[in-house]
C-alpha cells in the first residue's frame, strides 16, 4: 500500500519533516517514491510547505494519508 507520511530529518532534538510519498513497507526514513513537501514545527506557528496538486493526485491514485499528514494537509489548504 502507498502511503504519504511524514519523514524525520533534522539534528537530535531539532526535528524537521518532509512530506513524502512511500511504500508502506519501507521504513520511515528509509527510500520514498516522491517528495511532495515539508513541515517545520519549531518554528512559531509551524510552517507547512505543500505541493497541493501532487498531493491530491496521489490521493485520487489510492495513496492512504497518514492522520497527522491528513490534518497538516487540511491545515495547508490541500484537502
Amino acid at each position: 500500500m502507498v502511503k504519504i507520511r511524514l519523514r524525520r530529518m533534522g539534528a537530535k532534538k531539532a526535528p524537521f519533516y518532509r512530506i513524502v510519498v512511500a511504500d508502506s513497507r519501507y521504513p520511515r526514513d528509509g527510500r520514498f517514491i516522491e517528495e511532495l513537501g515539508t513541515y517545520n514545527p519549531l518554528t512559531s506557528p509551524a510552517e507547512i510547505k505543500v505541493d497541493a496538486e501532487r498531493a491530491q493526485a496521489w490521493i485520487k491514485t489510492g495513496a492512504q494519508p497518514t492522520e497527522t499528514v491528513k490534518a497538516l494537509l487540511k491545515k495547508a489548504g490541500a484537502i
